[in-house]
């Protein structure tokens, strides 16, 4: 496998990589309020019958994210695109943002996501940057273990971030 920055005719390929997923896990939202504080647990709950998810961005905007030059990589096998990251550049706080980051599925669970992930570390590292982030749906139990397991952290939640009003979970690792 290569990974490798992406060129002009490898967006195609991209964009037919399903980004869905099937998930019998979610992380649950409980939220309480006293007079003097807030109190948010987030806990996984197994769900009665696997879901599959339709991704929730849009992801049609991938040739503005490869004009912008900052980082779209992709993994290729055998000479075809089996995985692709974009990550844009918050440089007022030297964080580089996963954008997207989709495995075809025949592909899943053999490196490529973590592969990428390094690639894009390395990446943003060579530039000065200090740390990843990225943004996972609650429902999205299968990258949320992934994200972990790849050395990222818990750091915040944005409730009715995407547009289906589904909550933001955000996860960091410092490079």
């Amino acid at each position: 496998m290569i990974i490798r920055p992406a060129e002009l005719t490898d967006l195609k390929a991209c964009l037919e990589i399903d980004h869905s997923y099937v998930t019998n896990h979610v992380w649950q939202m409980e939220e309480s309020e006293g007079p003097a504080e807030l109190t948010v647990i987030f806990r996984t709950t197994r769900l009665p019958r696997s879901m599959w998810v339709k991704y929730p961005k849009d992801y049609d905007n991938l040739l503005e994210s490869w004009r912008r030059g900052e980082c779209l990589l992709v993994a290729e096998e055998d000479g075809l695109v089996c995985g692709y990251l974009d990550m844009s550049v918050q440089s007022w706080h030297l964080t580089a943002w996963v954008d997207n980051l989709a495995v075809a599925t025949g592909h899943r669970r053999q490196g490529i996501g973590t592969t990428l992930l390094k690639g894009a570390g390395k990446w943003a590292h060579q530039r000065g940057l200090r740390r990843l982030m990225l943004e996972i749906q609650t429902k999205n139990y299968p990258a949320i273990c992934f994200c972990q397991k790849n050395g990222f952290a818990f750091c915040g939640f944005n409730d009715r971030y995407y547009t289906n009003q589904d909550i933001a979970l955000f996860f960091a690792r410092s490079l």
